[in-house]
């Protein structure tokens, strides 16, 4: 493993031991080059999966990338690190186990919506808001009324 910090090609793992959910080993190394500390995560990768974007466009699948696109939709939510991994990691074990190497980017949107909702109603809003492309407060309380996750608010006048 190359050192994040110097480029040495060669580093020591000082330490070994299972993620929270056990679907990684996290590892501590240590380059002896620069004495620099940092930790590497591993995962079992069942195949390589290609995504097909909307405008046909395919590029591979990054784990990271789907993280980053649910950090945002999480931010500031009172939720769990360890729940949002393992949420991740079974979002990734269902596209790796549908038997395909290239899926659709809608897909993986619709799965992470699926997880979302089970998880935390406002990241589920935030998250489709973008992936459905809303683009006016309509939108959103149409959205909102096919879900069921508002009363219908009625006017006092």
């Amino acid at each position: 493993m190359r050192c994040p910090f110097c480029g040495h090609d060669e580093t020591q793992v000082k330490d070994s031991r299972p993620s929270e959910d056990g679907a990684a080993i996290r590892r501590r190394r240590l380059c002896p080059s620069c004495e620099g500390r940092f930790t590497t995560f591993e995962r079992v990768q069942l195949r390589e999966l290609t995504i097909v974007k909307r405008s046909g466009r395919r590029t591979p699948f990054e784990r990271d990338k789907l993280a980053r696109s649910i950090s945002i939709a999480i931010r500031k939510r009172p939720l769990e690190p360890e729940r949002v991994e393992r949420m991740i990691s079974a979002i990734v074990r269902q596209l790796e186990s549908m038997g395909e190497t290239e899926l659709p980017s809608s897909t993986i949107g619709e799965l992470v919506m699926k997880h979302l909702k089970l998880l935390d109603d406002v990241a589920y809003v935030r998250y489709a808001s973008v992936y459905r492309d809303f683009k006016e407060t309509d939108d959103f309380a149409r959205f909102l009324g096919e879900e069921g996750l508002s009363e219908p608010v009625e006017d006092g006048r």
